[in-house]
């Protein structure tokens, strides 16, 4: 009987031990899903798609850039989810026949992010698929970096990013690396 009752208790332990642990793992995934959501998702997945970029590096650079906020204006003048220079937005939108006709376009979530999106994969191209120059330059513009490699500040493989003169640069490219990160071991 003795017997009996402690398989009894061993195998009540167990169960509540499981079911106190998949809480915690649960609470978990649900606290890292808020923390790094994939907002949007309809529209990065579509982009991230028709431009071949990683739509987790697309999520990685929202929430750096506007962690998500779809109205966020920096003081340098970008604009929206992806912090997109008018300028900037302009050229691309006309590679991509999607004129602008006007600067508060850029507000509209599936606009930007496709905006953005394609900027980004033509970066990408640009730095012969090296995400970490194509980051560099996507907040530090395509003329400094190639000043930087040229000058040989930072290496033409992008592979010394602690070297980015820039500090708010050098700090981006470490956050969205990070948040990379994340999204692939939370997402992947």
């Amino acid at each position: 009987m003795k017997k009996t009752y402690k398989v009894i208790i061993g195998i009540i332990i167990a169960i509540i031990l499981t079911i106190v642990l998949a809480k915690i793992f649960n609470i978990k995934q649900v606290v890292l899903h808020n923390i790094y959501p994939k907002k949007y998702s309809e529209y990065v997945e579509k982009y991230a798609k028709e431009f071949d970029v990683d739509p987790l590096l697309i999520f990685s650079i929202i929430k750096a850039e506007s962690d998500f906020d779809e109205e966020a204006k920096s003081s340098s003048g970008a604009t929206g989810l992806m912090q997109l220079m008018e300028a900037t937005a302009t050229e691309i939108a006309n590679k991509i026949d999607e004129p602008l006709i006007e600067a508060e376009i850029l507000l509209n979530p599936e606009k930007n992010i496709m905006i953005g999106t394609k900027y980004y994969a033509e970066l990408l191209k640009m730095y012969d698929g090296n995400m970490l120059l194509a980051l560099t330059a996507y907040n530090a513009g395509i003329g400094n970096v190639n000043d930087w490699i040229k000058n040989g500040t930072i290496k033409k493989d992008g592979s010394d990013i602690e070297n980015i003169p820039y500090k708010e640069t050098n700090m981006y490219v470490r956050k969205i690396i990070n948040n990379y990160k994340m999204y692939q071991s939370i997402y992947e």
